[in-house]
């Protein structure tokens, strides 16, 4: 792969990490005046009309999988589905720049979980970082301290479901269109949303809250096409750690917009859990040169 490549592909994942962020400020403005359900759903029927438009002209919608991968399929909604519910909820009530920076723990949690549940090799390298990195995730948690938040417990169950989100996807087969299931995944998600809306409650929204919906919707689409363009240019070990910038987006926007700033501890508990998730990164990616996994 030449350099042009890689630096397309870094460039894509930046514009990736962005445009999630970008949403997620989108959805935190909604907070305490739409319910939690009533934006899920109706930002997910957004999101699942304009995937569906680009999944239509991409040609790209089909249903005909194997029963095997309809079962995976359901795996991974269901997991995104509680990744969705205890995110948001997080994201309501925290800063967003903390709930970013636990869910960097996602490498090292899907390295470790591979290993148990797919005896992937897990050498004492990664699991030195990925024990570093877990104790990273306990001091931006801080469990039994003061400014301990409960709603880090959602976030924390946010990184468990989108780690059961990504073991279901490597065992997808090639054949099956990514678009397709995020079509799938955002329909469901759209109907389990509306129907937990139903014992919430609805508001009558103002337009700048159709505004905030349609932006993010806008910017969950844009999101993962960026993210699926990068696993089609670059390498995936020069390009995976671009990933992180999605805390530098957090940080920033969370300062201007929401005028939150971590504290010490946080930021050293989110610079020690981005230092082992490239660490974990950059060790996959030699034992895949090497044929190991």
């Amino acid at each position: 792969m030449d350099a042009s490549g890689n630096f397309k592909g870094a460039g894509l994942m930046v514009v990736s990490m962005a445009a999630f962020t970008f949403n997620d400020v989108c959805i935190k403005s909604l907070a305490g005046e739409v319910p939690l359900m009533q934006a899920i759903f109706l930002r997910g029927v957004l999101t699942s009309l304009l995937i569906f438009v680009v999944a239509r002209r991409m040609g790209a919608i089909r249903l005909d999988f194997p029963l095997r991968d309809w079962g995976l399929i359901a795996l991974r909604s269901a997991a995104e589905i509680g990744a969705t519910f205890c995110f948001l909820t997080a994201l309501f009530n925290m800063p967003i720049a903390n709930v970013t920076a636990i869910l960097q723990a996602l490498p090292l949690t899907v390295a470790l979980a591979a290993a148990l549940v797919f005896s992937e090799p897990l050498g004492w390298r990664r699991i030195l970082a990925i024990a570093i990195g877990l104790f990273g995730v306990l001091l931006i948690v801080r469990p039994g301290a003061e400014g301990f938040s409960v709603y880090s417990l959602y976030a924390l169950a946010a990184v468990g479901f989108v780690t059961v989100r990504d073991l279901s996807v490597r065992r997808l087969s090639p054949a099956v269109p990514s678009i397709s299931v995020a079509l799938i995944t955002a329909v469901v998600i759209a109907s389990a949303g509306g129907l937990a809306s139903l014992s919430q409650g609805w508001v009558s929204l103002v337009p700048w809250h159709g505004l905030m919906l349609a932006m993010a919707a806008f910017f969950i689409l844009g999101g993962y096409l960026a993210s699926v363009m990068v696993m089609r240019v670059g390498e995936i070990s020069f390009v995976a750690p671009f990933r992180y910038t999605g805390l530098i987006w957090a940080l920033l926007l969370g300062y201007l917009i929401f005028g939150d700033w971590p504290k010490p501890v946080t930021l050293l508990g989110a610079s020690i859990v981005v230092t082992t998730g490239l660490f974990t990164l950059y060790r996959e990616a030699q034992l895949r040169r090497k044929g190991r996994i």
